[in-house]
């Protein structure tokens, strides 16, 4: 009796056993539950992926311009430099080119916040989307200034750098991308010509007063050497001196001693001194010819571009969001397991 006691004791009841072929014939039976679970997941998905708003990306990929797009604004930048040469050769030589100047002032609009807001603020497409509330248009504004992405240039991942924009159709996203960098271009131009203007402001007042200072010094050179011969003629004629005196060339004579030139030779060189008045050297007449060119002013250019399309903007062919396909079929799986779920509580139990 004991070992047929232990016999039964010892043997291991099994309950919590999972039986594979029972599960599958439960889930079979209930095929019904899990499909049309997924067939309604799935519609619902359908319906909701055209009821959401979509979002479309269009992207644009640009470089430093041409010495054409930049047209007039390179040549006056090109005379401001060559007068910078002139007169600071060291600090001249140091500054970027000309084309990289103007696409480093373009990439700084087309990546700033207040050129995106600006952009959206005189766009029809926000105007149309305004509900005239005024949390909801400032919350409507900040989504659409998100939707702006630049992306800078990396030597490492990024060769160059790009713009994307996304809209909620594809000619929205490509036509709104293309007028964005319209738009941070002109703006780039409008600082690059103020930017002349003043630099040409700067430029005149400088070489103005270097033309007053050179006629200042050759005024007073002349001066200085008129008063001189004034004095040896009179000290020749006091001497009654008719005739030279020296074997020296006046260039040579100090100025103590002109008036062993003799009465005539003196008179001679006061009357030329007086017809001819002070005399220039070759920079005086080069700075003045540049400051009548800087009187006229510069010529600006208001439409020039201030980059060029590595990647023109197109009219996307796939939409980020909603991913109608990945919807489908995830919301389609979440159905299957649901009604798998509904067909194994509905199970008959023993």
């Amino acid at each position: 009796m004991n070992p047929e006691t232990t016999s039964e004791k010892n043997t291991p009841v099994v309950d919590n056993e999972l039986d594979i072929r029972g599960l599958c014939c439960t889930l079979w039976r209930g095929k019904k539950w899990i499909i049309g679970f997924a067939v309604l997941f799935a519609a619902v998905a359908l319906i909701v992926s055209y009821l959401v708003k979509q979002e479309w990306s269009a992207t644009a990929i640009t470089d430093k311009p041409t010495v054409n797009a930049l047209g007039g604004y390179y040549s006056q930048q090109q005379f401001l430099r060559n007068l910078d040469m002139r007169t600071v050769p060291a600090v001249a030589g140091d500054k970027p080119g000309i084309a990289d100047e103007a696409y480093n002032e373009f990439i700084m609009q087309l990546a700033a916040y207040d050129t995106r807001r600006d952009f959206w603020l005189q766009s029809d497409y926000y105007k149309q989307r305004q509900e005239g509330d005024a949390r909801a248009d400032a919350a409507l504004l900040d989504d659409l200034i998100n939707n702006i992405l630049f992306t800078p240039r990396d030597d490492k991942k990024v060769l160059n750098d790009s713009v994307k924009l996304t809209a909620e159709t594809a000619p929205d996203s490509n036509r709104l991308l293309r007028q964005y960098v319209a738009f941070a271009s002109h703006r780039a131009a409008q600082h690059l010509n103020e930017e002349i203007q003043g630099a040409w402001a700067a430029r005149t007042t400088s070489m103005n007063a270097q033309v007053k200072r050179q006629e200042a010094v050759a005024d007073a050179v002349y001066q200085r050497e008129l008063k001189t011969v004034q004095q040896a003629l009179k000290i020749a004629e006091q001497q009654g001196i008719s005739r030279s005196q020296t074997d020296t060339p006046a260039e040579q004579l100090p100025d103590s001693d002109l008036f062993l030139l003799g009465k005539p030779m003196l008179q001679a060189r006061l009357e030329g001194l007086q017809a001819s008045g002070p005399t220039y050297d070759l920079d005086y007449d080069q700075n003045r010819a540049m400051l009548a060119t800087l009187n006229v002013g510069p010529t600006l250019d208001a439409k020039f571009q201030t980059y060029r399309y590595l990647r023109t903007p197109e009219e996307p062919v796939k939409r980020d969001s909603p991913r109608r396909v990945f919807w489908l079929i995830m919301w389609g799986a979440i159905g299957a397991l649901v009604g798998a779920g509904v067909a194994l509580a509905r199970r008959p139990r023993n």
